[in-house]
């Protein structure tokens, strides 16, 4: 089974992706509460959208459905500290465990940091040595520490938020620490949060519940490949950096209990996508599967486990965008988002969201 969609787009370059967003739509603060974003309902096969409300989800499921919601943990992953000896500022983010205490980590400002430099954390309490340079702005990093270091990188790491979120690096992160993550977190291990499930509330999980759906938890860890630009001309040579994900025994049978039933596979988020289209086979089953993944979705995709999808507005010419538009078709994709900016819809990570139906 499957979608239905078959895209019948043609061109394939990354500057066919882009819209005008003005700055101030950028959503800086996450809606309060949770659930009281606005979201745009997309019907793909019609070609049109409706203007609603994120708490109006319920009322757009049908009995059997299931939704499909990734249960990641985003981790500090954010580290500011000095270079040795100098004392100059330097920003890491981890973004790959390469082994014990050794990680692949976005390093800024890159050219500072040759192969050899020392860099130190929290006063000294976490050091690292540069062993390796990758392309990209990418370092290995050795740290060496005399604590536990996840705990020690709970209490020294920051909340990894996206570049378009500004906050002062000097300032506490404790209202980010806890609003960039998914009431449904728990297994450690994002270095970004599966931004549409922000919006999730008990509340709202009830309701679906009341009104006969399911909601079945998978894992895919967020890494650098997610938010990492594409920097090619031609979208079809674009590859997403691997991932790790888990399908576990019982998410794949409430979803094959749901195709049983005539109930739709709605994804919550990309990563979500990502990780059933990973795991599904030519029928459109998803079995259970722990692995990792670098599958791309660029327009041309064959969708074959997921019905529906609920996520948040992406940023011009990103893979994200390139599998939204995969799986709407690029031409409605653009039309929503260009009535999303005339409506002032909140943009991005902390932003309002869209169901593609």
């Amino acid at each position: 089974m499957g979608s239905r969609f078959q895209t019948s787009f043609s061109a394939v370059l990354i500057s066919d992706f882009d819209y005008d967003l003005p700055e101030e739509l950028i959503a800086q603060q996450p809606a309060e509460p949770r659930d009281a974003s606005r979201m745009l309902v997309v019907d793909r096969h019609r070609a049109c959208w409706q203007d609603c409300a994120f708490r109006d989800l319920p009322e757009l499921v049908h009995p059997g459905d299931v939704l499909v919601i990734n249960n990641t943990r985003v981790f500090p992953a954010r580290l500011i500290g000095r270079r040795e000896p100098s004392g100059g500022k330097i920003e890491l983010l981890l973004l790959t465990e390469r082994g014990a205490l050794e990680w692949e980590a976005l390093a800024r400002p890159a050219r500072r940091l040759p192969v050899g430099a020392r860099v130190s954390f929290g006063e000294g309490r976490l050091r690292g040595e540069i062993r390796e340079e990758i392309e990209g702005g990418l370092r290995l990093v050795r740290f060496e520490c005399e604590e536990n270091f996840d705990q020690l990188l709970d209490e020294i790491g920051r909340t990894p938020l996206p570049p378009y979120i500004k906050r002062d690096p000097f300032k506490a992160d404790a209202p980010d620490r806890e609003r960039y993550q998914t009431i449904f977190a728990r297994e450690r291990g994002a270095v970004a949060a599966p931004t549409a499930g922000l919006h999730f509330t008990p509340r709202i999980i009830a309701e679906l519940r009341e009104r006969g759906a399911q909601i079945a938890e998978i894992t895919l860890h967020v890494g650098y490949g997610t938010f990492e630009p594409v920097r090619v001309k031609d979208v079809q040579q674009h590859r997403v950096a691997a991932e790790r994900f888990v399908i576990g025994q019982e998410a794949a049978e409430k979803i094959a209990q749901a195709r049983r039933s005539g109930g739709r596979i709605i994804a919550v988020g990309t990563t979500s996508v990502r990780a059933l289209e990973s795991a599904a086979d030519e029928r459109g089953i998803v079995k259970p599967t722990a692995g990792s993944t670098q599958l791309t979705i660029v327009p041309g995709y064959r969708f074959r486990a997921v019905d529906a999808l609920l996520t948040n507005f992406h940023l011009p010419r990103s893979s994200l965008l390139l599998l939204v538009s995969a799986f709407a078709g690029r031409e409605l994709i653009l039309a929503a988002y260009r009535h999303a900016v005339k409506e002032r819809y909140r943009f991005y990570s902390y932003g309002d969201c869209m169901l593609i139906i």
